[in-house]
């Protein structure tokens, strides 16, 4: 039940983000003086409708975005009145033109960044600086110690880990080792790996009350600090040099958190904003080598997380995300997707917002470029001639939406928590 309301509450975040871009493109138009007769939710038979000051707003049955009649958008727009062709979109300043095809792009990014910023701001989220800052609070106790590396423990058959013996509960907090105080999770973990086969003494806090325990740690096989701190390794390429023999606890922290504030929210949402925009056009890049990957998920092959969804699959995510408490990924995955349709909506092709922009400017250096030569202006670009273009790639977004809904149906991502 938690996994629907995840799921219903993601995909009407893009639904808003849909009807927020197509108001972007209202509301500029209007600001600027164009004629705007429709400004409809869905898709299809229109459910319902009302005439105000000259806009027809409405919702139609298929809930799949929204859309915003401007009248003469381009040149060969035939359903211009004469009393309304001043006031049709192409007789504008390209600027103007620019800003409202862009406003729609822009309404997303702006979007994604607000939910950042609340983000940031009010969700408490993971505290890396605490756990290092703070004694340390076990969340979770394990049943056995695993001897080897790669090599799982089994209850019953293991010998229980130290922790285990000496009764230790989640929620206890680890105050000191040895009768030395200790604070953040890498200072414990760097004296109980010191201290294999050895006794120590072990301070905690459990209710308020202190006591102080004895156990001898084992001896176990571990990859070395210096490689599981290094990010170009990866757990495929550990060899036997890149093991030692340590001591073991069997022991997790609780991962403290904490909440920005809506000041020191702003900068943590704007860097976030960077990186975000930086993966979305590696993103973008790699889109047609993903494309055989997600053949291969349709025909029988597992999915690759890393291949891109459909909005059905986006919302899947979502739901799982919700369901599992993850409040703070779902969020983060709504505000990427808002990024991705807004560059990708930039994009410079028809029947994009960027393919019209492109024309735009196109017309206006190529009316520059005439004048150098002192040739009139060859006026603007006949739409009907780049049909051909615009229908190849409808067919092609086409093809790949039917195919990533394809894989989100018969094969969807499945998280690995």
């Amino acid at each position: 039940m938690i996994y629907v309301v995840g799921l219903v509450l993601f995909a009407l975040g893009i639904l808003l983000s849909l009807l927020l871009h197509e108001a972007g493109h209202f509301f500029t138009a209007r600001a600027f003086g164009m004629k705007v007769t429709r400004f409809f939710v869905g898709y299809g038979p229109t459910l319902w409708s009302v005439h105000r000051r000259g806009v027809e707003y409405g919702v139609k049955a298929i809930p799949a975005g929204a859309f915003v009649r401007i009248v003469g958008m381009t040149p060969q727009d035939d359903e211009v009145a004469p009393a309304d062709e001043p006031r049709a979109m192409w007789r504008f300043p390209v600027w103007k033109r620019t800003i409202v095809m862009g406003s729609g792009a822009a309404t997303h990014f702006l979007l994604g960044i607000l939910i950042l910023w609340g983000l940031f701001s009010f969700v408490p989220l993971q505290d890396s600086a605490r756990l290092q800052s703070e004694p340390v609070r076990i969340d979770r106790v394990s049943e056995c110690v695993d001897a080897r590396w790669n090599s799982p423990c089994t209850p019953g058959t293991d010998p229980a880990s130290p922790a285990r013996q000496l009764g230790l509960r989640t929620g206890d907090v680890i105050t000191a080792v040895d009768g030395s105080p200790v604070l953040g999770w890498d200072a414990l973990t760097a004296k109980v790996r010191a201290a294999g086969g050895q006794r120590i003494e072990l301070t905690y806090l459990r209710d308020g009350r202190a006591a102080t325990v004895a156990v001898t740690l084992p001896m176990v096989q571990r990859i070395r600090l210096d490689v599981l701190n290094d990010p170009k390794r990866t757990v495929d390429s550990v060899t036997d040099a890149d093991l030692e023999q340590v001591g073991s606890f069997g022991i997790t922290p609780v991962i403290p958190t904490s909440t920005a504030g809506p000041i020191a929210g702003v900068g943590k949402a704007w860097e976030q904003t960077g990186t975000m925009f930086a993966n979305t056009f590696a993103s973008l890049a790699r889109f047609p080598a993903k494309i055989p990957a997600l053949w291969a998920s349709v025909t029988g092959g597992e999915r690759d997380p890393q291949t891109p969804v459909s909005v059905i699959g986006a919302s899947h995510i979502g739901g799982q995300l919700f369901d599992r408490g993850e409040i703070a990924s779902f969020l983060l995955l709504l505000a990427a997707l808002n990024f991705f349709i807004g560059l990708f909506n930039l994009l410079p092709m028809l029947p994009a917002d960027g393919g019209h922009i492109a024309i735009f400017w196109f017309e206006r250096a190529r009316a520059w470029f005439y004048a150098l030569l002192g040739k009139g202006d060859p006026g603007r670009v006949d739409y009907y001639k780049l049909m051909p273009i615009t229908y190849a790639a409808i067919l092609i977004f086409g093809a790949f939406t039917v195919l990533t809904v394809a894989a989100d149906l018969i094969n969807p991502i499945t998280l690995p928590f």
